[in-house]
């Protein structure tokens, strides 16, 4: 039996930053990351955002699949860009947009080490 364990991700729970927020990055990010064109929506002649997040009254990520709150996935991950890495949960961010949903908030999550040479 192998003692490695996979930590518990409170964001596939949650999901509210994706379905609260705008996720705008430069344009070229987009193409960069190997985002499919059908998932993001210029802004300006600069900025682009995730499609479905530049809607005010009702923003959610076209990347987004399942139920805010309960069980939830992002269908481009490994090619989110930089805007969605910012956000950790626990963060100001974080809570905020679970609170919009009605969720409690999370404990400030503690970043991994990462060894420097």
């Amino acid at each position: 039996m192998s003692s490695t364990t996979t930590a518990y991700n409170p964001c596939l729970d949650c999901g509210a930053c994706c379905a609260h927020f705008r996720v705008s990055f430069y344009w070229s990010e987009a193409e960069t990351n190997g985002l499919p064109p059908s998932l993001t929506e210029q802004i300006n002649p600069f900025f682009a955002c995730m499609a479905g997040t530049n809607n005010p009254a009702a923003p959610r990520c076209a990347a987004l699949s399942g139920d805010v709150g309960k069980q939830v996935a992002c269908t481009v991950y490994l090619q989110r860009p930089s805007a969605c890495k910012e956000v950790e949960a626990g963060d100001d961010k974080c809570n905020g947009a679970r609170s919009r949903y009605g969720l409690e908030p999370l404990p400030r999550q503690e970043k991994e080490a990462s060894s420097v040479a």
